[in-house]
């Protein structure tokens, strides 16, 4: 059966208040074919996100209606790979706003959606051939799904000469970028012969899902900065800076950076990691 998630818009929203509509959804789900597995309350920006199964959202919906008669400002369809990605279980955040019913785990409600991308690709393969160069390109898969793994991250797709990844918690996101750089200069140490350099980018906020992918304006900004960075660089939005406040992260303001895209200049902070 489809899975569905809805998101509702309720400024001044209260988690009890939510634990209460919850249980009136289990109340009549039956009645409509569905399932309302998961929910994430949002105090702070004021929203709501439901996971369930469904025949089609028109009876997710109808389940909310009757309830208690708050519907979702809109509900998409979704995979559970995908729903596990942007709403699984997150660090212990004492901070933290949204919470999942029965559980002490707290999701900060956001994404941080991260970049990497191979310097010189394209000339690698004239330098190298496409058999070398295609080794080259399974040492930096092997090293960063290696990082996602050690950080909770989850691959949304591959790029052809990088990933793109999405994390619940930023300052996770933050050490699997270190843990990547580091694993890539410690490989060229060991084999000269094979250098590999990654630049990699960094932006946090509440991206779109459809079909697989991830899209919006917090994936446009990761792409640019991961675009923008230099050779063995990791450049971050000040979104990842702030919502890494407290964690002791070596961050360095770069200040306002004009970037392809944004009518505005965007600041940016770069990441030490040697």
């Amino acid at each position: 059966m489809p899975m569905y998630m809805d998101i509702h818009d309720v400024p001044g929203v209260r988690p009890e208040d939510v634990a209460a509509a919850h249980l009136k959804d289990l109340e009549v789900q039956g009645r409509h074919g569905v399932e309302y597995v998961k929910y994430w309350v949002n105090p702070t920006q004021g929203k709501i996100f439901c996971l369930c199964t469904a025949p089609d959202a028109h009876a997710a919906d109808a389940v909310h209606r009757e309830a208690h008669g708050l519907a979702a400002a809109r509900i998409i369809e979704v995979t559970p790979d995908l729903a596990n990605a942007f709403m699984g279980a997150a660090e212990v955040d004492h901070g933290g706003a949204v919470l999942l019913p029965g559980k002490v785990e707290r999701d900060p409600g956001t994404r941080t959606v991260l970049f990497t991308d191979i310097v010189e690709s394209t000339s690698m393969t004239q330098r190298f051939g496409d058999e070398i160069a295609f080794a080259l390109l399974e040492i930096h898969d092997r090293i960063v799904r290696a990082a996602l793994s050690a950080t909770s991250g989850r691959e949304v797709k591959h790029t052809g000469d990088g990933i793109m990844a999405v994390f619940v918690s930023a300052a996770s996101a933050i050490r699997c970028g270190i843990n990547v750089q580091q694993g890539l200069m410690q490989h060229r140490t060991d084999n000269p012969e094979q250098a590999i350099s990654v630049r990699i980018g960094m932006a946090a906020g509440e991206p779109i899902e459809h079909h697989n992918d991830l899209f919006g304006s917090t994936v446009q900004l990761a792409a640019r900065l991961c675009s923008h960075a230099a050779p063995e660089q990791i450049l971050v939005s000040n979104t990842v800076a702030e919502l890494c406040l407290g964690k002791a992260l070596p961050f360095k303001d770069l200040g306002h950076v004009p970037l392809k895209g944004f009518e505005q200049p965007v600041r940016v902070h770069s990441l030490s990691f040697a």
